[in-house]
Order: C-alpha cells, then sequence, then structure tokens
C-alpha cells in the first residue's frame, strides 16, 4: 500500500487511487464518509456533486472492504486528465490523513503540513 496514492494512465485519462487500512469496522468509516456532520470534520465544507472550470467531468468513489476488524479503504477519483491528478494527490493524501485522525477521535493533522511533504513526489512525477 501505498500512502501516497498512485496515478494510472488510461488514454486520455488519469485514475488517482489510494488505498488505506482503517482500523475500525466498515459501517464507522461509512459514517465518517457519508455523514454530513461527520464529513464536514475531517473534510471541511463541501459538496461532492460540483463543476469547475478547470476540471472535466470525473467521479470519486469510496470503496469499503472489510479486513478482519478494520476497513481497506480504496479511493478512486476516475476521468481526470494526467495534469489534474497529479495536482489532486498531494491534497487527497492530506484529506485521508485527516480522515484517519478523525476516526481516531485524535487531532486533525493540518491540511498545509500534510500536503506540503506529499507535494514533491507528485510535482516531480509531472
Amino acid at each position: 500500500m501505498n500512502d501516497l496514492g498512485t496515478v494510472t494512465l488510461t488514454g486520455t485519462h488519469a485514475i488517482l487511487t489510494f488505498e488505506r487500512r482503517l482500523a475500525f469496522p466498515i459501517d464507522r468509516v461509512w459514517t465518517a464518509i457519508t455523514d454530513p456532520d461527520e464529513r464536514g470534520a475531517w473534510l471541511g465544507t463541501t459538496h461532492h456533486e460540483w463543476r469547475q472550470r478547470i476540471v472535466e467531468d470525473s467521479v470519486v468513489r469510496y470503496e469499503l472492504t472489510a479486513d478482519g476488524d478494520a476497513t481497506l479503504l480504496t479511493f478512486t477519483h476516475t476521468g481526470l486528465s494526467e495534469r489534474n491528478a497529479l495536482g489532486f494527490a498531494p491534497g487527497t493524501h492530506a484529506f485521508l490523513d485527516r480522515l484517519r485522525a478523525h476516526l481516531d477521535a485524535g487531532s486533525l493533522p493540518n491540511w498545509g503540513e500534510r500536503y506540503a511533504p506529499a507535494y514533491p513526489a507528485w510535482r516531480d512525477a509531472s
């Protein structure tokens, strides 16, 4: 499992993928992702159906699989250009770190402090 995620090219599009093993049952992880108050705690105020001029139509998927008493989260963002996939990678990494901290009931890491060390790996990949 690569904590920094992977970008896979598929012709003209890219797939951004992250896998995280979370030490909580599926229902607890699902609630943290789907409940607006819980999601807001780690992701901030957001609406998952938006249009931006700089981002092509794409799909974000959270797949949860039982892994013993834990959950394997597979996050995919499909339909992106390579540039946008590489650009979103460090920020997604930071948000998933915040999700883990939220589930652990710990203090949330500063998004920028989690983004900064991940950014060079993706900047250099572009």
